[in-house]
C-alpha cells in the first residue's frame, strides 16, 4: 500500500519512557521508580478537580458540552478576552496541529528554533513545507529575523517561551519588537505552555494573550492545563487568538475533541488558583538545589523559567551513558542527545525525588570520573 509521501521521511514522537517500560525493561518495582522525564506536575492535581471529576465519574457514557462554554468562559475571564478568542483542544499541541495545517504547504516555509518542542516539525512536515532552523540551540531572535527576512514564503514562526526542552526565556518586550516586524500575514505561534512559571519567576517574561490579540492578529498564544495545573492524563489545552483566526482553526476541530471529564477537569482547575501558586513557588524552590548540586560538581545548567532543568556535560561525560544508569536505578530523565546536545533534562520533582536523584546521579558521575 502506498502512503502520502510527506510521511515517508517523518520521525516518530518520542514520549519520556512510561514507569510500566522500565518496570518491564529493567526489573525495577514499580514504587521504587521516579518519573522525571515529562514535566509532569509530581505534586499532582487540586483536590478540587479530583473530587468533581469523581463526582462526573458517571458521565463517561456522555458526549461533552461541544461548545465548551463553561471552560472557554473562564479562561476568557481570566485573560481578558471574548470566548470567541479561544478554542480548546485535546492539549496544546492539538492546537499546534491545526495551526500549521492553517497555513503551511508544500509551498511555503515553517521557521522554528534549533532546538525546541519535537511536534512542531512533526505536525509541519505533515503539510508538505520545508522546515527552516536557526543555527542556535536556544532562542535567538535576531537569528530568527534574518531567517525570516532571508525567505519571503515562511507561512509559520513558532515560539516557544519558556522554551521546551531547554527552559530558556525571552523577555517580553523583545518578543514584542520581533512581533512588530513579521508580516501580518505570517502565523507566529507563541507557545506559552510554561508560562505560568516564566511569570511567576520573572514579570519581564510574562506575555499577555489580551496584548497579543489586540495588537497581532496574526499571533497563536497557547496553554495548557498539563503543566502547572497536574493535569497531563487529562489532555486539556487552549489556543487564543484573534476572532477571524479562531473561526479559521475550528475548521480543523473534530467534535467532541477532549473527553467530558477531561473539560471538567479543566474548568475545576482555574477555581484552585493557590494550588497553582503552591506548586509554582516549591518548584522554583527545589530548581535552586539543582543549580548549587550542578555548581558543586562542576557541570553547566541552562538558566530556566519552566518546571524542569537542562544539565549540561562538557567534560567527557556523555548524556547517554548517565540517563541509561539512571534507567536501572529507577530514575526516569530526558536524554537530550537526540538533539545533538550532551545533555539531560531533569523534570523538578517532590522534595524527597530531587534528593533521591542527587545522590544517585553524585555516584554516577563520581564513579565515570574515576573511571
Amino acid at each position: 500500500m502506498k502512503y502520502n509521501e510527506v510521511l515517508d521521511n517523518l520521525k516518530i514522537y518520542e514520549a519520556g519512557k512510561p514507569i510500566e517500560l522500565v518496570v518491564r525493561e529493567y526489573g525495577v518495582d514499580e514504587k521504587d521508580i521516579i518519573k522525571l522525564a515529562s514535566n509532569e506536575n509530581p505534586r499532582g492535581c487540586s483536590k478540587l478537580v479530583q473530587d468533581a471529576v469523581c463526582k462526573d465519574v458517571s458521565k463517561m457514557n456522555l458526549y461533552p458540552d461541544d461548545s465548551m462554554y463553561e471552560l472557554k468562559e473562564k479562561l476568557a475571564k481570566r485573560f481578558d478576552v471574548q470566548s470567541q478568542n479561544i478554542i480548546v483542544g485535546a492539549g496544546s499541541d492539538q492546537i499546534i496541529s491545526f495551526g500549521v495545517h492553517a497555513k503551511a504547504n508544500k509551498n511555503n516555509k515553517v521557521l522554528m528554533a534549533k532546538t525546541t518542542f519535537a511536534m512542531y516539525e512533526i505536525y509541519a512536515r505533515q503539510t508538505g513545507t520545508t522546515i527552516l532552523k536557526t543555527p542556535s540551540h536556544q532562542h535567538n531572535l535576531q537569528e530568527f529575523l534574518d531567517m525570516y527576512q532571508q525567505n519571503s514564503d515562511i507561512a509559520v514562526v513558532f515560539l516557544c517561551l519558556p522554551n521546551n526542552p531547554l527552559g530558556e526565556c525571552l523577555d517580553r518586550d523583545e518578543v514584542y519588537e520581533f512581533l512588530d516586524k513579521i508580516d501580518s500575514d505570517t502565523m507566529v505561534i507563541v507557545d506559552g505552555a510554561y508560562q505560568e512559571y516564566a511569570k511567576y519567576k520573572d514579570e519581564k517574561k510574562a506575555i499577555e494573550p489580551k496584548d497579543i490579540i489586540k495588537k497581532y492578529p496574526n499571533v497563536l498564544y497557547l496553554g495548557t492545563f498539563s503543566k502547572a495545573y497536574g493535569l497531563g492524563g487529562m489532555r486539556c489545552g487552549y489556543g487564543v487568538a484573534d476572532e477571524e483566526m479562531i473561526k479559521v482553526l475550528m475548521k480543523l476541530r473534530a467534535p467532541f475533541n477532549i473527553t467530558t471529564l477531561s473539560l471538567k477537569a479543566g474548568i475545576v482547575a482555574l477555581d484552585d488558583e493557590k494550588f497553582v501558586q503552591d506548586c509554582i513557588k516549591e518548584n522554583f524552590e527545589e530548581m535552586k538545589k539543582y543549580e548549587e548540586f550542578a555548581r558543586e560538581l562542576g557541570f553547566d545548567f541552562i538558566q530556566s523559567y519552566t518546571n524542569f532543568i537542562t544539565l549540561e556535560f562538557k567534560n567527557g561525560k556523555n548524556s547517554g551513558e548517565i540517563s541509561e544508569k539512571l534507567l536501572k536505578k529507577g530514575i526516569i530523565v530526558r536524554n537530550l542527545g537526540a538533539y545533538g546536545m550532551n545533555a539531560i533534562r531533569v523534570t523538578i520533582g517532590t522534595a524527597e525525588q530531587n534528593v533521591r536523584f542527587m545522590r544517585e546521579f553524585k555516584k554516577i558521575y563520581l564513579s565515570d570520573m574515576e573511571g
